[in-house]
């Protein structure tokens, strides 16, 4: 189904930065402490693998990791002082053991915080001030690498107001670490733009309104807004409208707490090749014509605790590019409202949805998880049907509500 482009409005712009293409400088791990408490912390485990660190995990790198000496053990991050804590985000390397089970610890009195299996990605729990959290690989295949352990504070993004046309809402910018409400951020100003900006790194926009390049069509010869290098972080921005191509992964990704105005072609595609997981964290999207994330690349794109609202899927694997891939997305905890599609995925390649805690509001007829037939370059992909709890579809009907 293909939905009519809504209505766009341009954000003026308050600050030119001229150029077709733009270097952003980068803030430095300092100025991000206030989000992710870990940057500041200590770290410390049960044994690790040669050429691997504890500190790895708290470096802001997803280019370095730590694994265990074998398929289990720990690694802690821990400050000087009691620090409440709320959330962990755990984000793994490519080319380790699959983790079977895991736990949450609080490393002071021994208790349990989260226990869950399979690889993790967003875990929340109640506010608990400590000195040391540990996350411990119960069971696994192989060593598993483990490249950032990242904690938050209490009062992520849990907007209560309902969605308006203006923004009403300042939500804080760790993002991410609360269910979504659809209520959308407002914005603490405008930055006008003229060509793609370049993110190699970590880039902080302040919720700052981003607008504009592109002509606001279907086009995918349009360029992005903002290219994200490999084992680049784009947080805390607002993306006007027109957006071009949106944003684009080079490699593997994070994009916390980014909220699009009008999705335009796609909000974001994925296109790293290199295998590992790429995660969008909070934030939320709305007025688009088909899909939200579009997944051109290999290996895993994590979404969690966001908002869509008029769009036709909010995940598509690519069913037609010039080369085809496994794919695969984890889907969690997230609102979806007026869509036609959760998950789209090519089941003849051996992609996986895995879907847990999903709300759809005024999408009682949206399929969860479709599955097409890949196909060359140049075909179209054949739509087989929705599948539940399958080898494709890791999903159950418990974990979707409708509303």
């Amino acid at each position: 189904m293909r939905r009519p482009v809504a209505l766009r409005w341009l954000a003026g712009g308050a600050t030119a930065i001229a150029g077709a293409a733009i270097m952003i400088a980068l803030p430095t791990a300092q100025a991000m402490a206030a989000d992710n408490l870990s940057l500041s912390a200590g770290a410390d485990g049960s044994s690790k693998a040669s050429g691997t660190s504890y500190g790895n995990v708290k470096d802001g790198n997803t280019g370095t990791y730590w694994a265990p000496n074998g398929s289990t053990g720990h690694v802690s991050v821990k400050w000087g002082s009691a620090t409440t804590v709320s959330s962990a985000v755990i984000k793994q390397a490519s080319g380790g053991g699959s983790i079977n089970s895991w736990r949450l610890l609080n490393a002071d009195s021994g208790g349990v915080l989260a226990t869950g299996s399979g690889s993790p990605s967003t875990i929340s729990f109640a506010s608990t001030a400590l000195k040391k959290v540990t996350f411990e690989i119960t069971g696994a295949s192989g060593a598993p690498r483990i490249a950032e352990f990242e904690t938050y504070g209490s009062g992520g993004t849990t907007p209560t107001t309902s969605p308006t046309a203006s923004p009403t809402s300042n939500p804080s910018p760790t993002g991410g670490t609360g269910a979504p409400t659809g209520a959308w951020p407002s914005s603490a100003g405008n930055v006008s733009i003229s060509g793609t900006v370049n993110v190699s790194g970590t880039f902080d926009g302040g919720m700052k309104t981003y607008c504009c390049i592109g002509d606001g069509s279907q086009s995918e010869s349009q360029d992005p807004m903002f290219k994200i290098a490999n084992g680049g972080t784009l947080q805390n921005v607002i993306i006007g409208s027109p957006a071009g191509d949106g944003v684009h992964c080079e490699g593997t990704c994070t994009i916390r707490n980014v909220w699009w105005n009008d999705i335009g072609e796609d909000a974001a595609t994925f296109k790293g090749t290199g295998g590992g997981t790429s995660y969008v964290i909070g934030g939320g999207a709305r007025n688009g014509s088909d899909k939200t994330f579009q997944h051109n690349g290999n290996g895993t794109v994590s979404i969690s605790g966001f908002y869509l609202s008029g769009s036709g899927k909010l995940y598509r694997g690519c069913g037609n590019c010039t080369t085809s891939h496994q794919r695969h997305v984890k889907i969690d905890n997230v609102l979806l409202n007026d869509i036609d599609m959760v998950a789209g995925i090519n089941s003849n390649w051996g992609d996986t949805a895995t879907i847990t805690r999903v709300t759809l509001s005024n999408a009682s007829s949206a399929t969860v998880c479709g599955k097409y037939q890949g196909v060359a370059k140049g075909s179209e992909p054949k739509y087989l049907g929705e599948g539940w709890n399958d080898a494709n579809c890791k999903v159950n009907k418990s974990d979707i509500t409708y509303k």
